[in-house]
This record gives C-alpha cells, sequence and structure tokens, in this order.
C-alpha cells in the first residue's frame, strides 16, 4: 500500500489524492469541507440484518443478563437474612416489614407466627424474655452462614442457611452459645421487592431427640 501523494488540477479544484486501496480512499478538497459520517456501533438486530441470520451472540447476551439478574436476586434476597439479624438483635423489630411479607409465617423457638403484626409481637416478647439485664442492647445475636439460595421463578425463591444463636445477657452458665438451627425460608418478589413469606427454624443443637443407639447396645 503505498501513501505517496498525487496532486490532480481540475479547474479551481485541487484535490489531494492517496494511493490507497479504493476501499480506504481518501479525499481532501479544498472546495468542499464535509463532516465525517458518525459510525455506530452494531448491535445485535443490525448484525443479524446484514448477514440475513440471527446473531449467535444474542443468545450469550441474553444468557448474560440472565446470570447478572439472577445474582442480583440472590444478593437481594441474602440480604434479607442479614437484615432481619440486626433489626431483631437491635431492638428494631418494628422495621421488620423491611423483610417479611403481610402474610408471612415463621416457626421458630417460640412458637408459630402468622401475619406481620404478630410475627413483630412474638419477636418482641421474645426479647423481652432474653434482656434479662434490661440493657436493651444486643441481649441475644443471631449470626448466619451458608446461604443456599434457589431462584425458582422470576419472582419466587427458596433458601436455607445456618443459624449459630448467642445469648450475650448474663446467666448462670457462660457458654453464650444457645442453639445450633437451620433456617428454611420461601421468598417472594412483591412490588419489585424480595420478602420472607415463610420460614422454619430447625433446631440441629441441643436436641431433644435421643441418638439412634447401635446395634447391640442395651
Amino acid at each position: 500500500m503505498s501513501l505517496r501523494p498525487n496532486r490532480e488540477q481540475a479547474g479551481d479544484t485541487a484535490s489531494l489524492r492517496l494511493s490507497l486501496p479504493s476501499s480506504l480512499c481518501l479525499a481532501v478538497r479544498d472546495d468542499v469541507r464535509e463532516p465525517l459520517p458518525t459510525i455506530q456501533p452494531l448491535g445485535p438486530a443490525s448484525r443479524a440484518s446484514l448477514s440475513g441470520q440471527p446473531d449467535p451472540y444474542d443468545k450469550v447476551y441474553e444468557n448474560m443478563q440472565d446470570k447478572i439478574q439472577a445474582l442480583i436476586d440472590k444478593d437481594e434476597i441474602r440480604n434479607l437474612r442479614i437484615r432481619y439479624s440486626h433489626l431483631l438483635d437491635g431492638n428494631r423489630i418494628d422495621a421488620l416489614d423491611q423483610v417479611f411479607a403481610a402474610n408471612a409465617v415463621v416457626e421458630v423457638t417460640v412458637g408459630r407466627m402468622e401475619g406481620l403484626e404478630a410475627i413483630k409481637a412474638g419477636l418482641k416478647d421474645a426479647y423481652a424474655l432474653f434482656d434479662r439485664d434490661r440493657r436493651d442492647h444486643y441481649p441475644f445475636m443471631h449470626p448466619i452462614a451458608n446461604h443456599l439460595i434457589e431462584l425458582t421463578g422470576p419472582d419466587s425463591a427458596t433458601g436455607s442457611c445456618y443459624l449459630i444463636d448467642f445469648e450475650t445477657a448474663s446467666k448462670s452458665d457462660p457458654n453464650p452459645l444457645l442453639l445450633l438451627g437451620l433456617y428454611a425460608d420461601e421468598y417472594r418478589r412483591i412490588d419489585g421487592a424480595w420478602r420472607i413469606t415463610h420460614s422454619q427454624l430447625d433446631v440441629v443443637w441441643p436436641t431433644s431427640k435421643a441418638p439412634p443407639q447401635s446395634k447391640g447396645q442395651a
């Protein structure tokens, strides 16, 4: 490809041409100053129309968008459990409408509660019961871990996570560990926001069930 200039005279119009392939030929004219066209990147529809065939990258793009949305949904759902622990332990129970649906059902150690108002009332009673020092400052703490979430539809999901329940209020036993449990939750997106619709706590330790006896044991 040669870049040597070739100047041609045509009347009063001078044109400076570069000896380039026809597809790349450029001209600078003294009498005409035309703005260069704006080149827009081809979107999926444009690429498909050029070839006349569906663009194979369309499906990849859709799958990527789905995966990104799934990550966002799961992160918002995890925040429900984290927010629940902070609101309960910090005695901000009236803000639990940020966590539960209005018709949610909760089954935990203090009993079964149906509906948001019953959930708030039951958890307020539990807070008062465990706040033995009357400090109104984290009489218990509910760290969670290993939160596993499965999206079952565009606006529904299920999940489970481990619970480690500590007591911080004074008691005769210095061991702060109260129980180990497993939350099983159901979630639904309501008016654009994820909420817990059903939650059940399975207490793994301590348990009142006797361990299975091995063969030959009395």
